[in-house]
């Protein structure tokens, strides 16, 4: 109705033009049937190329190039029947100039109203509440950087008010975009934001290397500003899911070093069509074993468990992929031997990923006898097994911290290593071809996982602080749960049995810088808006992790980020006959005696921080 009013009144405009001038606008006698027919075809064609349909408010140039193919196609149609009319009867219909302007006038018409509403609502709610905004700038200019803005003008609530655009190269500084500054960056980015009064910086240029970005966040965070990250985009990808995708940058996107490359094909060879088993499945590391080895297409992949609900979730989890694998659960604790061996015999796995661990240090420096029966005889039980099913690869997930261990879990963790490489030894010397090839992977810490320290960060920042560290120069390495399952594949992949991986885990982390720019990408200021307190380290902890043992060496392998870390090797039946004892001990929760053993076994096994540090004198 709002465009056939604006007809009305272009044709009547024109009208008022030309008799001005003294011409007639229509020269046929037959008036009211040109007029009904002028609006006629006008509406025929506002109907074939559905010029009403768009939502105003969000009208583009789509809706314009619509309009203009609606008013040629009128004008075109109206000149050749003034034409052929001409030919019939002599005379014109009607003036071809005036029709025209006409057209003309109709056209702005359309297009004017609109663009004049789509303004009146763009300015209405973006000046609505713009105090509440966060003033931010787009660092990018690329079609990337354009799409993002233009979906945080629509986004309701809004979060933002855009306040210009970053060019890296300098190249467009005295030009615009969406009619915002594109601004000169000619030293830091934490000056110019000051100079447009901006709050926090959306990274959005896809040619930026890891390198780039990571100066720039740390530019920013150094000043307290706010720093957002955003995929890459689809141009054909909504502006609602767009906005959804503008997000704080995460603390994994901060780990300096470069995407892991895989070796598909070796990894493919050892799990495609294979029964696969995975201990631990429910756990943080397992899980995502799981989800990794699926997209190797193995015929069966059994995930084995002893927690309930966790194990549950997973299930659930794996309900929902499109996977050809037959997944089965299994609730049982790899303690108990007799149950791993139901599952053996029923399932048959052709390589096993031992991940069933525990891992908390100052829970299992508590609890010794706990750490003995699910760390070492746990593995025991798996490891024994495979060799009896004739399993083709174990692959058994370690931790740095069985290197010169200074707590009990991170010995259990290394006599479960010395007691799988021994298993590969006896299998080497009693020449028997098929044996079970045994390979361990060992690496620090994982972001996110159960436990680690950025979800604590995370939740004591959420909770107002303080955020506890227990020592200000205590470091650690640190991958993500993604690479560390990556590698752990890869290793399993690549190894001939007896070898022990260590990861390339990057730069060591300082664990305070790590708590201060957690805080800072919350967006608040470390020490004053969130404490940092520092409560002294936990029992068997150390300042620094090691990955190597100081009689070890390493061996490059043709992954540059995987290394073979060559340890001395174990009589099987000595060390057998050790962990016997070690576990009969245990099962009587005499914590010293434990220990001790531990230590007998582990001679490099040092307690740290530790009520059993009086053992070793």
């Amino acid at each position: 109705m709002i465009d056939f009013l604006v007809l009305v009144l272009s044709f009547f405009f024109t009208l008022l033009i030309f008799k001005g001038t003294g011409l007639e606008y229509i020269i046929t006698p037959h008036t009211f049937l040109f007029i009904g027919s002028v609006f006629a075809v006008n509406v025929f064609f506002f109907w074939l190329f559905r010029t009403y349909s768009g939502i105003i408010r969000h009208s583009s140039y789509i809706d314009a190039v619509k309009l203009l193919f609606s008013q040629m196609a009128v004008l075109t149609i109206f000149l050749f029947f003034n034409f052929g009319y001409e030919l019939l009867y002599g005379q014109k219909a009607f003036l071809n100039t005036a029709f025209f302007i006409n057209i003309v006038l109709s056209f702005c018409g359309l297009f004017l109203y609109r663009v004049i509403i789509k303004q009146t609502f763009e300015f209405y709610f973006s000046e609505q509440g713009t105090n509440k905004l966060i003033r931010t700038i787009i660092y990018g200019t690329d079609a990337n950087a354009i799409s993002v803005a233009n979906a945080l003008k629509f986004e309701t609530p809004s979060r933002f008010k855009i306040v210009g655009f970053v060019d890296k190269n300098n190249q467009n500084a005295t030009k615009r975009m969406l009619d915002l500054p594109i601004l000169v960056k000619k030293k830091k980015l934490p000056p110019l934001m000051r100079s447009v009064n901006a709050q926090a910086v959306i990274i959005a240029d896809k040619s930026l290397s890891k390198e780039e970005r990571l100066v720039i966040v740390d530019q920013c965070l150094e000043f307290n500003y706010r720093v957002y990250t955003v995929p890459l985009i689809s141009d054909w990808e909504n502006q609602k899911e767009i906005s959804q995708k503008v997000k704080n940058i995460q603390i994994e996107d901060l780990l300096e070093r470069k995407p892991i490359v895989l070796d598909s094909k070796l990894i493919s060879k050892q799990l495609k069509d294979k029964t696969i088993l995975i201990t631990g499945a429910a756990g943080s590391i397992g899980s995502e074993i799981v989800r990794q080895v699926l997209c190797f297409n193995p015929k069966i992949v059994v995930v084995l468990d002893q927690a309930e609900t966790p194990l549950h979730h997973l299930c659930l989890e794996m309900k929902n992929l499109d996977s050809n694998s037959k997944i089965y659960n299994v609730i049982a604790d790899v303690r108990n031997k007799v149950a791993m061996d139901n599952v053996f015999k029923r399932y048959q796995p052709q390589v096993v990923f031992h991940a069933a661990a525990y891992k908390h240090v100052p829970l299992m420096e508590e609890n010794p006898s706990q750490a003995i029966l699910t760390n070492i005889e746990g593995t025991k039980n798996i490891a024994d097994l495979s060799c009896l099913y004739k399993v083709k690869k174990f692959v058994m997930v370690s931790t740095d911290k069985a290197v010169n261990p200074s707590n009990v879990m991170g010995a259990s963790k290394r006599i479960a290593e010395k007691y799988v490489q021994s298993l590969q030894l006896k299998n080497k010397n009693d020449g028997e071809i098929n044996a079970t090839k045994f390979i361990t992977t060992r690496f620090g810490n994982v972001l996110g996982s159960n436990g680690s320290v950025v979800p604590l960060f995370t939740k004591q920042i959420a909770n107002g602080g303080p955020v506890t560290i227990t020592h200000p120069d205590i470091i650690r390495y640190f991958m993500t749960i993604p690479e560390a399952c990556q590698l752990v594949l890869e290793a399993g992949a690549m190894g001939n049995g007896g070898e022990i991986y260590i990861f390339d885990m990057g730069k060591p982390v300082k664990i305070i810088d790590l708590a201060k720019k957690m805080i800072k990408l919350a967006g608040f200021i470390p020490d004053k808006d969130i404490k940092i307190q520092i409560v002294g380290l936990r029992p068997g902890e150390k300042l620094y992790e090691e990955l190597l043992n100081d009689t070890s060496k390493t061996l490059p392998t043709y992954h540059e980020k995987i290394m073979i870390a060559e340890e001395i090797l174990d009589e099987f039946e000595n060390l057998n006959a050790d962990i016997e004892e070690l576990i009969g001990v245990a099962n009587h929760h005499e914590n010293d005696h434990i220990v001790m053993k531990m230590k007998k076994i582990v001679p490099e096994f040092k307690s740290m921080n530790s009520t059993f540090e009086l053992l070793d004198k």
